[in-house]
């Protein structure tokens, strides 16, 4: 890199370093929910399983629910687990929801309502539920969920940190930043880390996000998207940006871009990992991530 460059690049995450300290400032602040909350009787092995929404996890749930995967490790789940059939068996210690249609108005629906309730009715044992700090409509999650007892909630920190890279890391230690570089199993493993899980393994997080992609005759930007939980085969839909009100389709160069980010987060995460000793493992088969070591 040329001296004007590094000039250039140090301005440049020298004001992005400010504006994410004036951001948290204004708009979250500066505690680490996460850690002073604390983990529910972490396993002793110091393992945490993540479990995503992609469709391998149809594959690899019964391998896991024979193998009793709660003995080996805490697990965790996200988005709309809760509706499983295996929900029940598995009994996830910690959940995590960071997607907008869980707490804005214009994502509401009759799914998300089911998942809230399924969390009202179904959860017996003790669970941290991990929701966004920011709530600009002051969403009620106590409420929703039906102020179950068992359920604990617990606010974590979205702003994503732009700047140096040292200061990023310092940031993490702290519970400041964020995982949340457009995927809740990203938020997920930030979450297990600032717990202290020495090692996560990820599970049905295939990330295929490029396949079933099309335009439809009105140039919108459509996408087939299945998960291990739907029950019919998914059709081309058109993708919509986090709930905006009213709804604002991607462009083929914003959904890009977007993907492009996320697959960046991974390498952050991934190396800030390595920097705190923390192993990542993906056992996701077929997964498009390639910042994470791999095994079946």
């Amino acid at each position: 890199m040329r001296f004007t460059e590094k000039i250039i690049k140090a301005i440049r995450d020298s004001f992005d370093t400010l504006l994410f300290f004036a951001t948290m400032a204004v708009k979250e602040d500066f505690c680490n929910h996460i850690k002073r909350a604390g983990a529910i009787d972490k396993h002793p092995d110091g393992k945490m399983l993540i479990l995503g929404n992609g469709p391998s996890l149809r594959e690899q749930m019964p391998r896991l629910i024979e193998a009793k995967a709660w003995q080996k490790g805490d697990i965790m789940a996200v988005n709309f687990f809760a509706t499983s059939e295996e929900f029940t068996v598995l009994k996830p210690k910690y959940y995590v929801l960071s997607d907008p249609q869980f707490f804005r108005e214009a994502g509401c629906s009759d799914r998300v309502r089911d998942m809230y309730k399924a969390l009202a009715e179904k959860v017996s044992w003790s669970m941290i539920l991990y929701v966004q700090y920011y709530n600009p409509e002051k969403f009620d999650y106590a409420k929703a969920v039906g102020d179950n007892p068992n359920i604990r909630i617990v606010r974590f920190h979205t702003t994503l940190f732009r700047g140096f890279r040292n200061v990023e890391f310092w940031c993490y230690r702290r519970g400041l930043g964020s995982g949340n570089f457009g995927t809740v199993v990203q938020n997920g493993e930030f979450i297990a880390m600032q717990l202290g899980y020495r090692t996560i393994e990820l599970y049905g997080v295939d990330h295929t996000l490029l396949e079933g992609l099309m335009v439809d005759d009105n140039n919108r930007l459509c996408r087939t998207q299945s998960h291990y939980y739907d029950s019919s085969p998914a059709e081309p839909k058109p993708i919509f940006v986090n709930a905006t009100n009213p709804p604002r389709p991607y462009t083929m160069a914003s959904y890009l871009a977007e993907t492009a980010e996320l697959f960046r987060g991974h390498e952050v995460l991934a190396e800030y990992a390595r920097t705190e000793g923390i192993r990542i493992i993906n056992r996701t088969k077929g997964s498009m991530i390639d910042a994470y070591e791999r095994e079946a």
